[in-house]
């Protein structure tokens, strides 16, 4: 499974606060966290409530992937308003050892495995990279913010 990607790798643009939310995550707690922090900034930014529910579940697959397959001590989640009608999500985990995303591919009876084929087809584009933040896997994706 190869994600979609740009041309170009840039993190969130912190310089647009009204735009732009980060939020550091204790690994334990950090999945309900960020789902309610991601549905609050994108209520704010009169997001409809169907593409916040698509978000929403990618965060939550996001971070419970930096949870589960690293052993980081924070994660950091971000969402930027890019434009009136895109956004943009990054998690950022501490995962130094260089891994990358491991490919996987479950069995019909599998609980788990299916987060990122999720992310790929809910996602209008996704991409990993290194994290210039935390020097981990930085995951992002994005999506239109009409429903």
């Amino acid at each position: 499974m190869s994600p979609h990607t740009t041309s170009t790798h840039r993190f969130l643009d912190a310089v647009r606060p009204d735009r732009t939310d980060w939020l550091e995550l204790p690994p334990q707690r950090g999945v309900r966290a960020a789902r309610h922090a991601l549905r609050t900034r994108l209520a704010s930014w009169q997001v409809p409530e169907e593409v916040c529910a698509n978000a929403v579940l990618l965060v939550s697959e996001l971070v419970t992937n930096a949870v589960l397959h690293t052993l980081s001590e924070r994660i950091l989640c971000g969402v930027q308003l890019m434009t009136d009608a895109r956004f943009r999500l990054e998690v950022h985990d501490g995962d130094l050892t260089g891994r990358g995303i491991p490919e996987r591919h479950p069995g019909l009876d599998d609980e788990g495995g299916r987060g990122l084929l999720l992310v790929r087809e809910i996602a209008d584009s996704w991409g990993i990279t290194r994290s210039a933040l935390t020097g981990g896997n930085a995951v992002w994706a994005s999506l239109g913010t009409a429903s």
